[in-house]
């Protein structure tokens, strides 16, 4: 009988909540893939847990680590899957290994466990009903201004995570792409002693950045694309697209666009931005 890979959540700063079963699924546990050996020997050792065999599964080492974990999943073991802190395989190694183990036919359960995502989401005061997540943008280049752009025009409740020293520029790049005036939200030290919740536009949020030292990782809450008025996207687009294939700059195609259309000038400009 083949054995099972189990992925759990674990606690994202507050060890009360890891759960019951979480324990459980430990105490059973023939293998435990994790990132970070000494933090997870911490995390067993508050949960009582003693005498299991840890195993690095990094991002760097995820791909070896397949060939392996089928084997022992043929062989009948329990094999248990964890990151150093909520979901694995969200932003978090697990990922590969999951689809592996599931494209072998080998079984996969999960430990639902505390989310930094969602207690941010709730957590904002924005929209819940429809939202979508992110993660970490890319750092730069193409890829970056692409992914900029998508979430620019989002309608949806967007949530990205950031590290600390690259939190000022992320949010100057989202004000840039999105506009001062869009609502934000900004999450650190979610279930610890010193929980923040920030909340205001997004000019604020970027002077409050640069005005102090951020510090721990924070999960950005951003709100979606007010719905347009005025003419439709595929107009203005093909109306700023003219006048950058001109030469203009975005700034002067913009302005023009907008008085040509009577759209608001942020409007056309991030649409100039977008296609640049």
């Amino acid at each position: 009988m083949s054995g099972t890979l189990v992925v759990v959540g674990t606690p994202i700063g507050n060890l009360a909540d890891l759960s019951p079963r979480a324990v459980e699924t430990f105490e059973r546990a023939d293998v435990i893939l994790c990132e970070d050996t000494r933090r997870t020997r911490q995390l067993l050792t508050h949960a009582g847990v003693h005498g299991k065999r840890l195993v690095t599964v990094d991002a760097h080492r995820e791909a070896q680590s397949v060939k392996p974990v089928v084997e022992w999943l043929r062989e009948g073991k329990r094999v248990v899957l964890v990151s150093d802190a909520g979901m694995p395989a969200v932003s978090d190694p697990g990922g590969r290994l999951v689809a592996a183990v599931t494209a072998a036919g080998l079984d996969v359960e999960v430990v639902p466990g505390p989310s930094a995502a969602l207690a941010a989401l709730v957590a904002s005061g924005l929209p819940t009903d429809r939202f979508c997540f992110e993660g970490f943008l890319p750092r730069k280049g193409a890829e970056r201004k692409q992914r900029l752009g998508t979430v620019a025009g989002e309608t949806r409740t967007t949530i990205l995570f950031e590290a600390p020293h690259r939190l000022g520029a992320t949010l100057a790049d989202l004000e840039a792409a999105c506009g001062g005036g869009r609502r934000v939200a900004l999450a650190r030290e979610l279930t610890k002693v010193h929980e923040e919740v920030w909340r205001g536009p997004l000019g604020e949020a970027v002077r409050r950045a640069a005005e102090s030292e951020p510090r721990g990782e924070h999960v950005i809450v951003l709100a979606g694309r007010p719905p347009a008025t005025g003419p439709p996207d595929e107009e203005v687009e093909a109306a700023v697209r003219a006048r950058l294939e001109a030469g203009q700059s975005a700034r002067d195609a913009a302005q023009a666009v907008a008085e040509e259309l009577a759209v608001a000038r942020r409007r056309a400009y991030e649409m100039a931005l977008r296609l640049k």
